[in-house]
């Protein structure tokens, strides 16, 4: 009679305490799982992240790069100093470093600007992925390279930086003083041009010459002048 006892007293504590087991098991795995998330997270380094108002690469490869120089067009590539999406634009007669504060201020300039005419779209050309990395006045030389301070492009000359277009037609008075407020913006100077503007290798632009036209040499064909 009391071994029948001990054994239904046995089992039915097997069964009350099993539910409990599991409950911790899952209640713990969540807790790891919650670990491996947090630490995963923050391996990343904070300067790396990306806001939703700011121009900056989600992740990069290095944290750090060279200062680098802007490159000088010499090959004769005339890529990046022609409209592709817009109708009117601005390109760069210098060559310049441009940070992202510098970018994001002429858009919102230009957007500005546009807002009266809907379906009126911007179209940034270039994009600022390069750290720049500062060291403070009257540090010595050695310790390292300085910490990061902003994202900058590297732009040259006759580079587009900026383009205007969409599905409604926007009057080239409007556009040209749109496009002046986003180049006031910029440190350097910058030029307005259209569809029917030429492409342009440094400090050389390339005319083409109507068939019969008395400029040039009399033919038709393309000159470059600076």
């Amino acid at each position: 009679m009391l071994s029948a006892l001990t054994q239904s007293l046995g089992r039915l504590s097997l069964r009350t305490a099993s539910p409990a087991s599991s409950n911790i098991g899952a209640s713990t795995s969540s807790n790891l799982s919650l670990f491996r998330t947090g630490n995963a997270s923050s391996s990343w380094p904070q300067q790396q992240m990306r806001f939703k108002s700011q121009l900056a690469p989600r992740r990069t490869k290095y944290r750090k790069a060279h200062k680098g120089r802007v490159p000088l067009a010499i090959g004769g590539s005339l890529k990046g100093t022609t409209l592709n999406d817009g109708m009117y634009g601005i390109r760069l007669l210098e060559p310049a470093r441009l940070s992202a504060k510098q970018l994001q201020s002429a858009e919102t300039a230009l957007k500005r600007k546009l807002k009266a005419i809907k379906g009126a779209q911007v179209f940034l050309r270039v994009f600022p992925d390069i750290p720049v990395c500062v060291k403070g006045n009257e540090t010595r030389m050695g310790k390292g390279k300085g910490s990061f301070e902003f994202w900058a492009c590297r732009a040259t000359i006759g580079k587009v930086i900026f383009e205007i277009g969409g599905p409604v037609e926007i009057r080239p008075e409007i556009a040209k003083e749109a496009l002046k407020l986003a180049a006031v913006k910029l440190p350097v100077k910058s030029e307005f041009i259209t569809r029917e503007s030429a492409p342009r290798l440094g400090q050389i632009v390339e005319q083409t010459i109507p068939p019969g036209s008395a400029v040039g040499h009399g033919g038709s064909g393309v000159v470059t002048s600076a």
